[in-house]
């Protein structure tokens, strides 16, 4: 389920695409992509400043799974706040961009993260990342410690940066990530979430000194996972 942004949709079947040990075309995981961009703003929703995204959101997965969809991605994390109402309404599973970082984190962390997220301020606020990482950490008996940006920071670099990638300004919106990706190290983070599909757009590896995790591959390669298991059954 796209357009939330487009071209972090397009990422998103690119990372697909590049975690599929395929040989020819024929290997590859056919995907079926509904790219609706006219999904209302996931943010302005939270703060009831502007429609709910839960009807089309349905209405979008409906679609796919008419089309023959078997599982659901959704290339966005703020829109994982109608999660579970989506949940219900659909027929099919639909993997969680929550869970799917949480386990990347632990990978490439240290035995007691101090774990940075930069994202939207719905996503922040909700405490979409930190109440599904606590229940993902006391599963499995790991320590996980959160760090936030401030909200300085969320309203100079953050949200303009990630308004700047939609709208095609890449490198503005890469240079105010670096900012505040920054300040997260220099607080403390022994690793940063990147917890908006447009984030990964314009920050790498090469820009700060501490792992980067980066749910929208995290997610990519749980649907290769997850269709290598239909695959073998």
């Amino acid at each position: 389920m796209g357009g939330m942004g487009p071209l972090a949709t397009v990422d998103f079947m690119t990372k697909i695409i590049e975690s599929t040990p395929a040989s020819c075309d024929q290997e590859h995981i056919p995907m079926i992509v509904s790219c609706i961009p006219q999904i209302p703003d996931r943010t302005q929703a939270y703060k009831g400043e502007g429609a709910s995204p839960l009807n089309e959101m349905i209405v979008n997965a409906k679609r796919l799974v008419d089309a023959g969809a078997k599982v659901i991605a959704i290339a966005c994390n703020t829109a994982h706040l109608w999660f579970e109402p989506l949940e219900k309404e659909i027929p099919v599973p639909i993997i969680h961009i929550v869970g799917s970082a949480i386990e990347a984190v632990y990978r490439v962390a240290n035995s007691r993260p101090v774990v940075g997220l930069l994202a939207t301020e719905a996503t922040i606020s909700s405490g979409l990342y930190v109440n599904r990482g606590s229940l993902i950490a006391k599963a499995q008996g790991k320590e996980l410690a959160w760090l936030m940006p401030t909200a300085e920071e969320i309203s100079e670099w953050v949200m303009p940066a990630i308004s700047s990638i939609k709208a095609g300004d890449l490198k503005s919106g890469h240079s105010l990530l670096i900012r505040a990706a920054n300040a997260l190290k220099d607080r403390g983070a022994t690793a940063i979430i990147m917890g908006c599909t447009e984030i990964p757009l314009v920050l790498n590896s090469l820009d700060i000194e501490i792992p980067l995790i980066d749910p929208t591959q995290s997610l990519a390669t749980k649907v290769v996972e997850w269709s290598t298991h239909q695959s073998s059954n």
